[in-house]
């Protein structure tokens, strides 16, 4: 992390993008590493010319909250992060707010801070804990991590939500961590409510939930020393919303990335049409290392319809390294090499044409506006700040259509470009017609046409 190049953070620097999310950042253990060896038959498939020295373990088996000394350690990273700095991005880490490795120290000298019973309780849930001998050399059963739908992953250790020794921990490691980046991803950020952790692991714990619930008991402490530290959370049914009242600058919009698999315009209208306030504090995206690569699931040329999409909806964006140039494997988050892959390089072109105009403050800053359109079943929204006027239209299917919006909202005369194929069109009507190519999105500028007439006007008038 002490040496990557200017020319590689340049490179970044060009996509205006605000912040980059390294993952893998924190040590592996030893008994992480061990687990994912058996699992090589696995990583095959992705990896054909697999050896052992490219499984390195989970990124999310925390084996302690140090940058790996292999990476150049915390010096290194204090390095990239200035890098970083000076071209104005923002560094995010992860955390994993739920488990750590099953190896981590506090597992043997703070076994409050973890979900743990005795060899009877043990003997009836095989497989749900695993036994640890403590400094005094008595045996303990911790529980692996878990969400109350999958089994539990193998190489974790299930930290106490309710236990108030636990809470602590997680402040003086998130305060720690904040020290050293600009904000934190928080994996699977829903497990630890009281409502998720009690349905999961109620059973198995002492405590009883505590009457703060989890997050609002960590982020203002952070927040206090921090006070534009960001958190970002991971979270699934439908539990967003709820997360952003908890503290969450950002949540991952599942419900979004869902829509757009299925291509249902009438749905993500409907998702689309939920309160701005929410929407400007989701995270929309294509694909992660959880999910298939987007040119894997959709496909390039349907690409050429969601990334502007995903560009522009109101919210924040993440941007998956590889997307850019079409890679289709996904990666095991416990190897440390890639397979060598074609790459799209044009694909990576129109990436960057979309985000040069997405990054425009219009989109950020400005007021926006979702359009009903007529005679066709496409998305068109848009926003307006100043004299800016953005719309976007896109055509999620795989035929050409024909649509026309209705801009009457904003005025009656527009002439409209689009700042990804140059298509020009004019309206005296307020009644935007368009030809829309399948998959295809505009990403239209549009001038309000009154004002230029009349300076027109005026024009001729002093000539005269």
């Amino acid at each position: 992390l002490a040496n990557i190049p200017d020319s590689v953070i340049d490179e970044l620097a060009a996509y205006h993008i605000d912040a980059v999310w390294m993952m893998g950042v924190w040590t592996r253990s030893k008994a992480v590493r061990d687990s994912a060896l058996n699992y090589m038959h696995e990583y095959k498939p992705v990896l054909p010319d697999l050896t052992e020295a490219d499984v390195i373990g989970s990124a999310y088996a925390i084996g302690a909250y140090e940058v790996d000394p292999a990476a150049g350690g915390r010096d290194g990273l204090a390095t990239l992060r200035q890098q970083l700095a000076r071209r104005g991005i923002k560094l995010i880490l992860d955390y994993v707010p739920n488990h750590v490795a099953t190896d981590h120290p506090a597992t043997v000298n703070h076994l409050e801070l973890f979900v743990h019973t005795n060899a009877e309780t043990n003997a009836r849930y095989r497989g749900m804990f695993y036994p640890v001998k403590d400094r005094h050399g008595h045996t303990h059963y911790i529980a692996h991590g878990r969400d109350p739908y999958f089994p539990s992953w193998i190489d974790t250790a299930q930290l106490n939500a309710f236990h108030p020794a636990m809470r602590e921990w997680t402040r003086h490691t998130l305060l720690d961590i904040a020290e050293q980046c600009d904000g934190v991803r928080c994996d699977m950020a829903m497990l630890l409510t009281n409502e998720v952790f009690a349905r999961t692991w109620g059973a198995h714990v002492k405590e009883r939930a505590p009457e703060v619930d989890f997050w609002p008991s960590i982020i203002p402490t952070i927040r206090q020393k921090h006070p534009n530290f960001l958190f970002m959370a991971e979270v699934y049914w439908n539990m967003d919303f709820m997360l952003q009242q908890q503290g969450f600058n950002y949540t991952y919009d599942k419900t979004l990335y869902d829509r757009l698999f299925e291509a249902e315009v009438d749905e993500l209208r409907t998702h689309l049409l939920a309160d701005i306030r929410f929407l400007r504090h989701t995270v929309h995206f294509l694909e992660n290392h959880d999910e298939p690569r987007a040119a894997s699931a959709y496909g390039v040329e349907k690409s050429h319809a969601l990334a502007p999409l995903i560009c522009t909806v109101p919210g924040a964006v993440l941007l998956h390294d590889g997307q850019f140039e079409a890679r289709r494997v996904k990666l095991p988050v416990q190897i440390n090499r890639q397979p060598n892959e074609p790459l799209d390089l044009k694909l990576h072109a129109f990436y960057k044409r979309v985000l040069a105009e997405a990054t425009h403050p219009v989109y950020t800053d400005g007021e926006w506006h979702l359009f009903t359109p007529i005679g066709a079943p496409v998305l068109a929204y848009g926003y307006r700040l100043d004299d800016e006027y953005r719309l976007v239209v896109v055509n999620l299917h795989g035929h050409d259509t024909q649509a026309t919006i209705d801009l009457t909202a904003w005025g009656t005369h527009w002439s409209a470009t689009d700042a990804l194929s140059g298509l020009r069109a004019v309206t005296n009507s307020g009644q935007l017609t368009l030809h829309v190519a399948r998959y295809t999105a505009l990403m239209l500028h549009l001038t309000p046409q009154a004002e230029r007439g009349k300076a027109q006007r005026e024009r001729q008038a002093t000539q005269g």
